[in-house]
């Protein structure tokens, strides 16, 4: 699990837990399919499916867990594996997918190149070298870094690649009718007007003040609610670069980076040529001694049928003019003084006469003027292995069995001792405190840790270094005594007076208006101060999609107005009241004059046709390969995982 959360942190890790995630998020929206043999018997305890002859093991289950855990935990730090239970059927799923799409490439022969796979590898960031090249060096160290394999990686890129090659091309062949997409259309502009009253909690709030003995029964009653839990007293101990002393670049260093990097620093020379070449040797002797006799070359080579775009080859590097003619030409070529005539001389393509026109000199960067520029590069890059090595000892330390104090107090670290927070971070105990803004994730990344697990040392953010982290005790969850919550016990159940109020008062309107009664008529009936008249409304249905384009929900009032039948009326729930809605009239939509949103449905359409597609496909393959599932394993892992977050990790 620690891997994971710093793979998740850095930046050098986002683009492989990107490819990580990839196949089961995209999984997720085919994730109904219906497996075809059920039971499992005849499997090992620890396999949890077969597909063909490929398995799902339970640590292969116990690893992408950890990974949606990882993904929703940079939005929410508190997350545990609990909040994953409406997933865990979701993943089990994907990964029998996963293993489909596996079994099926392995039996139809479908293969991934190592060179694709190499590709995808050199998109990884922190695979590079100052250079911005692959460093296979770079790439060594990354694993290490991250605590994977080569094997690993590579694995999950194939997936990916496989799941492009395989299933992409099916789901992206459909094509979808404009009639068919026409009724959609025409619901898009269906309108609906009708009347919303809002009921606020805040009309309802009379009444006399709660007594003692009411305060203590709703606080039995209720004494979730006012559980404080579990919090954990953590010992910090920071790795920063400032405890690296003075690490910097040598005189000899940045001299050696800017001849390995003349090519970026020092410039390169070209030449400016002309060419011809025919397989012919005496032909090109006779365009070589035109051209040495004087003119110029397109004039020479002319007679052969060469037009003056045809010998044109303008300014090359040797290196490209190794890789068009090979290095016994660009020997000669780049050894001749300007102007002269080479050839005739065998090359990779027959035989060549060539013209040196002119010579661009190398004009780049002297040493001194990109001094600074190296310095400030190979001195970043030793400060973050002086970093890592720093951190390598920690944990070598620690797995030599070294305590926290003895790490801390050998390595020089400040500790910072912390009262008991909760997975967020708060300190119940001491409101006022807050932990350094560099430690706010560490609570939420490391509450799984227990008070006899050994320490382990985690990033911060921003490139801040690591922190040490340990916890010296586990405080269990409990309640919070009446006595110091008494006022808040006391706002709370004056809340739910309001609200239950309110409901009843929105039961009888309710009832009312399904006697006949407007909406407007049973709130003035009902005789609430501060309970204004409702308003009317006017919505087309097309405009709810709006609140899903700017990622936000449907308001309850307004779902429920598209869901009622003319003259009905019905309520919703929300912050601040009950919200009442009554339709009264609904007038379809044509969208026979609006092209635009007949074609943006057809591509709607086409992309749900897509996935029902791919959904099918695999449905198929899964038919044709066989599937067995040993629900008792599944339901044992569900169990251990979701049942004890600490243990699945």
């Amino acid at each position: 699990m620690k891997t994971f959360r710093r793979l998740s942190k850095s930046k050098v890790g986002t683009g492989i837990l990107v490819l990580f995630l990839l196949l089961i998020l995209a999984s997720f929206a085919i994730a109904d399919i219906s497996n075809l043999s059920q039971g499992g018997g005849s499997l090992p305890q620890n396999t949890l499916a077969k597909v063909g002859n490929v398995e799902l093991t339970a640590a292969d289950l116990d690893n992408a867990m950890q990974r949606r855990l990882t993904q929703i935990r940079q939005q929410n730090p508190q997350a545990t594996y609990a909040d994953l239970a409406g997933d865990f059927d979701a993943i089990v799923n994907a990964l029998i997918q996963e293993r489909t799409l596996w079994a099926y490439a392995r039996k139809h022969g479908f293969t991934v190149s190592k060179k694709l796979v190499d590709a995808e590898i050199v998109k990884i960031p922190g695979v590079r070298g100052l250079d911005g090249r692959f460093s296979e060096q770079a790439y060594r160290a990354f694993l290490a870094q991250q605590r994977l394999t080569d094997a690993q990686v590579r694995r999950e890129i194939e997936t990916s690649l496989l799941q492009r090659l395989v299933i992409t091309p099916v789901a992206a062949s459909v094509r979808v009718a404009p009639g068919i997409a026409r009724p959609y259309a025409n619901a898009s502009l269906e309108q609906r007007s009708g009347s919303i009253a809002l009921l606020p909690y805040a009309a309802f709030t009379g009444g006399a003040a709660p007594t003692a003995a009411e305060l203590q029964t709703f606080y039995r009653q209720n004494v979730a609610r006012y559980t404080v839990p579990e919090r954990r007293i953590f010992r910090l101990a920071r790795i920063t670069p400032e405890q690296l002393g003075a690490v910097a670049a040598t005189d000899q260093e940045i001299a050696a980076y800017y001849q390995q990097n003349q090519a970026t620093y020092g410039g390169v020379e070209k030449r400016v040529i002309s060419r011809a070449t025919l397989p012919d040797r005496n032909a090109i002797a006779a365009i070589a001694q035109r051209a040495k006799a004087g003119g110029t070359f397109a004039a020479a080579a002319a007679p052969a049928g060469f037009s003056a775009a045809d010998v044109s080859v303008g300014p090359v590097t040797r290196a490209e003019l190794v890789s068009r003619a090979g290095e016994a030409v660009a020997a000669q070529v780049f050894s001749a003084p300007a102007g002269s005539v080479v050839g005739p001389v065998q090359s990779s393509t027959g035989f060549d006469v060539i013209k040196v026109e002119s010579i661009q000199t190398a004009s780049g960067r002297t040493l001194a003027d990109v001094r600074a520029e190296i310095a400030a590069q190979l001195t970043a890059e030793k400060r973050k292995n002086a970093l890592a090595d720093l951190v390598g000892k920690v944990e070598d330390s620690l797995a030599d069995g070294r305590t926290f104090e003895e790490v801390a107090t050998a390595n020089k670290l400040p500790v910072l001792v912390t009262p008991a927070l909760t997975r967020a971070g708060a300190a119940v105990d001491q409101p006022g405190f807050k932990l350094p803004p560099e430690y706010a994730a560490v609570p939420g990344a490391s509450f799984d840790i227990g008070a006899d697990d050994e320490p382990v040392v985690e990033p911060l953010p921003n490139d801040a270094g690591y922190v040490l982290v340990d916890v010296a005790e586990v405080v269990p969850a409990a309640p919070a005594p009446l006595v110091r919550i008494q006022d808040q016990v006391r706002t709370d159940l004056v809340a739910k007076r309001a609200q239950d109020r309110a409901n009843a008062a929105a039961t009888t309107i309710l009832q009312q208006v399904g006697q006949g009664r407007s909406l407007a008529e049973a709130v003035a009936a009902a005789g609430a101060s501060g309970v204004k008249a409702p308003e009317a409304i006017e919505l087309r249905r097309g405009a709810l999609a709006q609140f899903a384009q700017q990622g936000q929900d449907v308001p309850p009032p307004l779902r429920i107005l598209f869901t009622l039948a003319p003259g009905k009326a019905q309520r919703a729930a929300g912050p601040s009241g009950i919200y009442l809605v009554k339709l009264d009239r609904v007038v379809p939509g044509n969208a026979a004059s609006n092209p635009q949103l007949i074609a943006g449905e057809v591509t709607n359409l086409q992309r749900s046709a897509g996935e029902e597609l791919a959904l099918q496909w695999l449905a198929a393959a899964q038919k044709e390969l066989g599937v067995t599932r040993n629900d008792d394993a599944i339901r044992a892992a569900r169990s251990r995982i979701l049942g004890g977050g600490a243990q699945a990790e």
